[in-house]
């Protein structure tokens, strides 16, 4: 069933909403089947870091139009050995949270936010990140199996891959989930409902103009150098302190941790409660000067493979801002008419979270 030899190409980089694909794999999932095919326009719910959705449309085959009810990443092990026991898997009650994920991303890369901010995929709820597909923790969804048999190895998907996103001797696949299977080696139609995928194109893109704006708002607060700034030269709080992201239709919401950690790192969390006031019109008026410039934004591709490290950029009136990102985006800061956010401090201090809102023109 189904010989997995590369990892999956993708096109929605580029902005495509439509492709045809020869379909190369497709294996049961509740209540369907996970159809995998050479190319896609979809993209997938991150595995590492589900901040962007999974796409939904429909996969036309024989005269059928098959709805795609979600879509999430899964890997396959290339090599023989790549693949741990049975035993070595984490077991679904001792799989890490969301922020032992994120502190364990930190240590081994010295990073606090994931590469791809996927806000993935599925950045919807407003409020913490919601689980992956596979770790079968997200109500309503379908769940494939921790392995599935494919005849090049075993299909894992969600918290199920022990290996990093890219991990070379893995192939990195995009599984649409379907309500019933389409044959291997068929040649399919895959179509991405358009109206939502803006929505969160908008959503993600006003998402990274607020970690750019939020870091300029507080770039104040730092009492020493700190130890990472961003691609415009400010303290980067956002990736120092960003806890768990969600993009949603037209929108986004950041948590933030302001722990010992972060004041070690010599921010200033006195008055803050103070200031969030200040600190939030300050963010809403540089989100509105971004949009009126109309700045491009444009992401860069090293290769089609779902796994390539693609980078944000944005030409913004003070240089060229960048940022590691998986998910979809507006083409210009000018497609957005408004974006405002809204800030709300823990009573302990020590989480903030900020709602995003974005319109778009």
């Amino acid at each position: 069933m189904g010989d997995i030899k590369e990892s999956t190409a993708v096109t929605f980089p580029s902005g495509a909403v439509a492709g045809r694909s020869r379909v190369v794999a497709a294996l049961p999932v509740d209540g369907g089947y996970g159809v995998i095919v050479a190319e896609t326009p979809f993209h997938p719910l991150d595995n590492s870091w589900p901040d962007q959705p999974g796409d939904t449309g429909v996969i036309r085959w024989d005269e059928l139009e098959l709805r795609v009810a979600d879509c999430v990443t899964g890997a396959v092990p290339l090599a023989d050995g790549a693949l741990p026991p049975e035993d070595a898997l984490p077991s679904e009650g001792a799989r890490p949270t969301d922020r032992q994920r994120h502190a364990d991303r930190e240590r081994h890369t010295d990073r606090a936010r994931h590469t791809d901010r996927e806000r993935h995929a599925d950045r919807a709820p407003l409020t913490d990140r919601a689980r992956h597909v596979g770790s079968g923790r997200r109500t309503g969804s379908a769940r494939i199996s921790g392995r599935s048999r494919l005849a090049g190895g075993t299909l894992l998907t969600g918290d199920d891959i022990p290996v990093r996103r890219g991990d070379p001797d893995w192939a990195w696949l995009v599984v649409h989930v379907l309500e019933r299977r389409v044959p291997e080696d068929e040649v399919v139609e895959l179509d991405v409902e358009p109206v939502r995928r803006e929505a969160l194109s908008a959503g993600h893109t006003a998402c990274h103009l607020m970690a750019l704006a939020l870091n300029r708002a507080l770039a104040d607060r730092w009492r020493k150098e700190p130890p990472r700034t961003d691609s415009l030269g400010r303290p980067d709080f956002d990736q120092l302190a960003i806890a768990a992201s969600r993009i949603v239709p037209h929108g986004s919401v950041d948590t933030y941790r302001i722990g010992r950690s972060l004041r070690k790192r010599g921010f200033v969390a006195e008055g803050l409660a103070g200031a969030l006031g200040d600190v939030e019109a300050a963010v809403n008026e540089q989100l509105a000067a971004w949009i009126a410039a109309d700045a491009t934004v444009r992401l860069d591709v090293p290769s089609p493979e779902l796994a390539a490290r693609r980078l944000w950029r944005c030409d913004l009136p003070e240089g060229t801002a960048s940022l590691p990102c998986g998910g979809t985006h507006l083409r210009a800061t000018g497609e957005l008419s408004r974006a405002r956010v809204r800030l709300e401090l823990s009573d302990t201090g020590d989480e903030l979270v900020v709602e995003t809102r974005a319109e778009t023109a």
